[in-house]
């Protein structure tokens, strides 16, 4: 993964963005589709169109990420750094917390293809698991265990 970090701080987002931000502090639901959960996991899908974004949201749980497809994304960290990242097809990345610590980012596709991941979290890590809230129509009820 290649990078570009852009130090302007949240004062420099816009304010869209940073309203988002303020009320998105313990959003839990790190891709754009739950595929699996079980006791020990949950399997997520991100997939991006071109200028498509997936809000804030809080890593809390030790977890990875494999880019399914090449692109290129640019993302809001919580220090008010703008990160840019060129990935690769089956590029991985893992992540530790410890007990209290987290992440809050944003993800937008700023290439001209589509930008596919799966991130798995898993469930048995030092901080507890944040809740989902409700599942969005678009995930079947055998993503949510019920077939």
């Amino acid at each position: 993964m290649n990078t570009d970090v852009t130090e302007k701080g949240r004062a420099a987002w816009p304010d869209a963005i940073r309203k988002e931000f303020d009320t998105n502090q313990l959003n839990g639901r790190v891709g754009t589709r739950l595929l699996s959960e079980a006791k020990r996991v949950r399997v997520w899908e991100i997939r991006l169109a071109p200028g498509e974004r997936i809000g804030f949201h809080r890593h809390v749980l030790d977890y990875f990420w494999t880019a399914v497809t090449p692109g290129r994304a640019q993302s809001h960290a919580e220090d008010g750094t703008i990160v840019e990242a060129v990935y690769s097809a089956g590029e991985t990345r893992h992540f530790v917390y410890g007990k209290g610590e987290y992440k809050i980012h944003d993800l937008e596709n700023v290439g001209d293809t589509d930008l596919w991941f799966t991130t798995v979290e898993f469930l048995d890590s030092a901080n507890a698991p944040l809740e989902l809230g409700r599942m969005r129509e678009r995930e079947t009820s055998s993503e949510r265990g019920d077939s």
